[in-house]
């Protein structure tokens, strides 16, 4: 059944498996990461999707591929809406990482060790999103991508200044936020993909 108000949502690829020896954008989905998204691509909620926009890193392709399948829709892959570039320092230590990248999102106008910068990001994820729903389409956008970026893309439209107290949680990724259209409101923050999308948060009144 379609949405009774047409929407776009944006969904974090679910858990990864993790090779520091492998490009961080080649890595594919985990197996609790590949059953998560088969869950789901099978919630009667997401039956209003008529078009699966994805970045072309190889986890969201693969969630994309899954959702699609079910769905029966193809997957517009889109480079432009891969995470933010990161190539300059590859793979970092869970620590680490989390210590750069909170860097990353508290100086939106600095390249933190040679990443991309957030404001930067998030201009491209923006114009991406933008440029997709610029072509009409009769039912709700579903776009497949990362936490990093997703969340800078909440920032924009929510109209709050970049700011990690707005990530997603912890766990792997696999979260969802919704736009609607055409006013481009977000009725909410992140939340997991288990949960539709009239389910309330402590977290939605917090930041509403």
């Amino acid at each position: 059944m379609a949405s009774a108000k047409q929407v776009a949502r944006y969904v974090s690829h679910p858990q990864v498996k993790i090779n520091p020896v492998v490009p961080v954008t080649e890595w594919g989905l985990s197996l609790p990461g590949r059953v998560r998204a088969e869950a789901w691509a099978n919630a009667g909620w997401l039956y209003g999707t008529t078009r699966i926009v994805s970045s072309a890193e190889q986890k969201a392709i693969e969630t994309s591929e899954i959702l699609a399948r079910s769905l029966g829709l193809t997957v517009d892959i889109r480079e432009a809406m891969n995470e933010n570039d990161r190539s300059s320092t590859g793979f970092l230590p869970p620590e680490e990482f989390e210590a750069v990248a909170s860097q990353f999102f508290a100086n939106p106008e600095q390249s933190i060790r040679g990443w991309e910068r957030s404001i930067d990001a998030q201009a491209r994820i923006v114009r991406e999103v933008e440029a997709v729903l610029a072509q009409e389409t009769t039912g709700d956008t579903l776009f497949v991508g990362h936490g990093g970026v997703g969340t800078l893309l909440y920032c924009h439209y929510a109209e709050v200044a970049i700011d990690r107290a707005f990530d997603q949680p912890p766990g792997g990724g696999g979260n969802y936020l919704t736009l609607t259209l055409p006013d481009r409101d977000m009725p909410h923050s992140w939340r997991p993909m288990e949960f539709p999308p009239d389910t309330i948060f402590a977290s939605d009144q917090a930041i509403a």
